[in-house]
């Protein structure tokens, strides 16, 4: 019998086992993950982006969440000497178009609080990234790249030693409720407890709709895949190289990712993955599959936005095209400087109208509080995350 289970231990997840720990030491805490290691899939899968929370709408949970949180995870990082690096981002407006957009991005991004924001001139681009070319550019040097599966372990090592156990092989099936308490029916066994939060990234909608909530928002599974710059040409650019965001598409567009290995992720694209953990263009899962189709979200999603979906599905088997539009920014790319690379595997929570979910989403039951939507820049956000969802369940945990 415990007081707290907490399901999932992707980065979200352990944050919260910690947060609640911090404020609640007493408290007996399990932590049940289906994976035989944390940050299985999206927290370890990611790009590594310390995001420093330009996009989002000023006002938004989304924006105050990721610029608080970036504060708490870089001061967590110091604390715990995890290695970091505050490289920063150019966004690049490649065409006079794109210039509006960006003047835009750089207001949002004060209103926003973020620090540092410059805008750049066509040169003053050169001298910061030379093989990098645009019009205009915004820079924004609080902008940052760590190891986030590292990150995860470090929240686990503190759940342990806050008293807190995670548990490793628990694939949840379904929950009852029973006197006040929650049953947690998984293939290791039941477990019960007082409170249950679920942190269960690309199966949220599953297991919010297994204890008895709504059929929306659902999770669609969308796959990026990587290119990789070859070692010899990593040297090309030092920092984030960014689109700038059109409105018009629901996803950003490829970019360039320097990581903390040395490497440079280029990408990603964004296609309907098969399967849940669809990492392969070959993985395919029926069930996930026909799921997906059956939504009225996503049919709705499909309809508007078919030809994108046609465009990232070409890109995705095209390795010209997909270097076409990273030459948008580096003129000097050539078709042997990509090397296949990894791939990550979004949940995109989707309304029932077929509109894309952008936002942190809390489903609340008795007993139980549902992550619904944990989107990036969910890993930057994570500490912020876990306040926000204990300071909304405080008041139901066990004293």
């Amino acid at each position: 019998m415990y007081d707290v289970i907490v399901i999932g231990a992707g980065i979200v997840g352990l944050a919260t086992a910690r947060e609640i720990l911090q404020r609640r030491p007493r408290l007996r805490l399990a932590v049940l993950e289906k994976e035989s290691r944390v940050a299985a899939h999206q927290s370890g899968h990611n790009s590594g982006v310390i995001h420093s929370g330009l996009y989002y709408r000023p006002g938004s949970l989304k924006a105050r969440a990721c610029v608080a949180g970036a504060a708490k995870l870089i001061r967590y990082c110091e604390e715990r000497g995890i290695p970091y690096r505050l490289i920063g981002k150019l966004v690049v407006a490649t065409t006079p178009d794109e210039v509006p957009r960006l003047l835009e991005l750089y207001d949002r991004g004060q209103r926003n609080g973020v620090q540092g924001l410059q805008l750049l001139s066509a040169e003053e681009i050169r001298e910061r990234e030379p093989a990098v070319t645009g019009v205009r550019a915004l820079w924004s040097p609080r902008t940052g790249i760590v190891d986030f599966a590292r990150v995860a372990e470090s929240f686990a090592e503190d759940v342990r030693l806050a008293g807190g156990e995670i548990h490793f092989c628990r694939t949840v099936l379904g929950f009852q409720r029973r006197n006040g308490r929650i049953r947690v029916e998984t293939t290791g066994g039941d477990y019960e407890a007082r409170f249950v939060v679920v942190c269960a990234g690309l199966y949220s909608d599953r297991l919010a709709r297994s204890s008895g909530g709504r059929a929306d928002p659902a999770i669609v599974p969308f796959r990026g895949d990587y290119y990789v710059l070859r070692p010899e040409r990593q040297c090309l650019v030092k920092t984030n190289v960014y689109p700038v965001p059109d409105p018009r598409f629901p996803f950003l567009g490829v970019h360039f990712t320097p990581r903390m290995d040395g490497s440079v992720w280029l990408g990603p694209n964004a296609v309907l993955a098969f399967a849940r953990e669809g990492y392969r263009k070959t993985d395919v899962n029926w069930r996930d599959l026909l799921e997906t189709f059956r939504y009225p979200g996503f049919r709705r999603l499909a309809r508007r936005y078919w030809r994108v979906g046609l465009q990232e599905l070409w890109r995705d088997f095209s390795k010209r095209a997909f270097l076409r539009d990273l030459r948008r920014f580096v003129p000097e790319l050539d078709e042997d400087d990509l090397v296949p690379g990894p791939a990550g595997v979004r949940a995109q929570a989707l309304s029932l109208d077929g509109q894309l979910i952008d936002d942190f989403v809390l489903d609340r039951q008795p007993g139980i509080v549902h992550v619904r939507n944990a989107p990036s820049p969910a890993a930057t956000s994570s500490l912020e995350i876990a306040r926000l969802i204990v300071d909304d369940v405080e008041h139901e945990l066990p004293s």
